[in-house]
């Protein structure tokens, strides 16, 4: 989808088409459900998170000023998402643990995404931090403006944890220290 369809898709949303906000979540919700699985490589918690994130934004889509800014908002929506159930997780199973960025651990990585195996296990390597960072930029393209928006940190944090991943698998790749 092109980004001017995209925007005019989101003020026709916003207007009221329901055949509109079906297309955006049918061209957003794969992307957005491999991004919320990255997070937390829990599928049913990813799901969950992003089917609760999409009833958030048709709820608010009216406020949203900018359409172009739709897509960084909603990464943005599914993101907090999964930290909330994150935490309510946290808190059923009596573990007083506060989930952040560097918490967020894998057990496993049951790759949503059509990439190679080893480039999956390199990726879950990462520190969460450093595999959002690589996920939102290469295999969901956005924007560096866009990643700092999402991930609410400056632009110059984005190019330099980009520049940092980037190295470390490269290092982890040609087994080079």
């Amino acid at each position: 989808m092109k980004r001017a369809e995209e925007d005019l898709l989101v003020i026709a949303a916003q207007k009221g088409n329901r055949q509109a906000f079906e297309a955006l979540y049918r061209f957003h919700r794969i992307p957005l459900a491999r991004f919320a699985y990255r997070i937390c490589a829990d599928d049913q918690l990813a799901f969950d998170a992003v089917q609760d994130a999409w009833i958030t934004l048709s709820a608010s889509l009216r406020k949203l000023n900018d359409p172009r800014s739709f897509r960084s908002w909603t990464y943005k929506t599914v993101r907090w998402r999964v930290y909330d159930l994150l935490r309510k997780q946290s808190k059923e199973n009596k573990a007083v643990i506060a989930v952040s960025d560097e918490q967020c651990e894998y057990d496993s990585y049951n790759e949503v995404a059509a990439t190679s195996d080893q480039l999956s296990t390199q990726l879950a390597r990462l520190s969460p931090q450093d595999r959002q960072i690589i996920t939102l930029f290469y295999l969901e393209e956005l924007k560096t403006v866009e990643i700092a928006s999402i991930l609410e940190i400056p632009i110059g944090t984005v190019k330099s944890r980009l520049s940092r991943a980037r190295s470390q698998l490269r290092q982890q790749m040609t087994g080079e220290e």
